[in-house]
């Protein structure tokens, strides 16, 4: 028994979505160190550039021989055609995609049910709940003609956790975790994994009017986008056999979605 086996991620091929800042850069980035190729999906073209910079010296570094193929597609994972029109932007050696992590997701408006602008319903809907299941939906094809893959959701403390002024965010987190648990099950007959990753960390900028519910940058102990990828290359290391069928993730000065500790200044 080894204390943390990668060398199953060895010449595995990864797509992330969201890949271009926060969680999904992180992600990408630690699955090029641990000999993966990687498929790095965003809307920000710009952006995708930089991280992939990030993951060609990340796999340097290394020194793995495995490994080491990065594409970037400019991808809005909310526009259906855009997913349809997937495979033809990814280099036909990276088709084979072994790990599938739906990071692409945010959260906008601290607005009440009445006040809540069409747009932001539609928004976040389009692409927290519709853009993960339509690229879920385009991978799974592929896990069950090869008879293998891993589907990683990232959820959030708000599918759990309903809270005054997030109704839509967590109606849509929490519409995530009952899509992860349905798959998981339709695919027990299978050796394809489906788990869901739930961390109680924004990313989200000011502008977007991110609730404070969550621990945030400045507070004593705050998650970091490296914490979360680490757990998430870790799930996607296990032997074949092991699926880990939910992880939650909080940090220490933190107990619910609306209980944490900050110390004074």
């Amino acid at each position: 028994m080894s204390v943390f086996n990668a060398t199953r991620l060895l010449g595995k091929t990864v797509l992330v979505t969201g890949a271009s800042s926060g969680i999904g850069a992180a992600t990408a980035i630690l699955f090029a160190k641990g000999g993966a190729n990687v498929i790095l999906v965003a809307r920000r073209a710009d952006a995708l550039k930089t991280v992939s910079d990030a993951c060609v010296a990340a796999h340097k570094e290394s020194g793995l021989q495995q490994g080491g193929k990065f594409a970037s597609v400019q991808l809005d994972v909310s526009d259906k055609t855009q997913v349809a029109a997937l495979w033809d932007k990814v280099p036909q050696d990276l088709q084979d995609v072994d790990v599938l992590v739906n990071n692409a997701g945010y959260v906008l408006g601290l607005e009440h049910v009445g006040d809540i602008a069409d747009a932001d319903i539609e928004g976040m809907f389009a692409t927290n709940v519709l853009g993960l299941i339509s690229v879920t939906q385009a991978l799974v094809r592929k896990f069950k003609a090869r008879k293998a893959g891993h589907v990683i959701n990232l959820g959030s403390i708000a599918g759990r956790e309903p809270y005054a002024g997030g109704s839509i965010y967590t109606a849509t987190k929490h519409a995530v975790n009952a899509f992860t648990g349905s798959l998981m099950r339709e695919l027990v007959n299978t050796p394809i994994r489906a788990w869901l990753k739930l961390n109680s960390l924004s990313f989200a900028s000011e502008e977007t009017r991110a609730p404070p519910l969550r621990s945030t940058k400045d507070s004593n102990h705050a998650l970091t986008a490296g914490d979360i990828a680490e757990e998430i290359v870790w799930a996607a290391a296990r032997p074949p056999h092991v699926n880990i069928a939910e992880v939650l993730v909080f940090p220490v000065n933190q107990a619910s979605a609306g209980i944490n500790y900050r110390s004074p200044k």
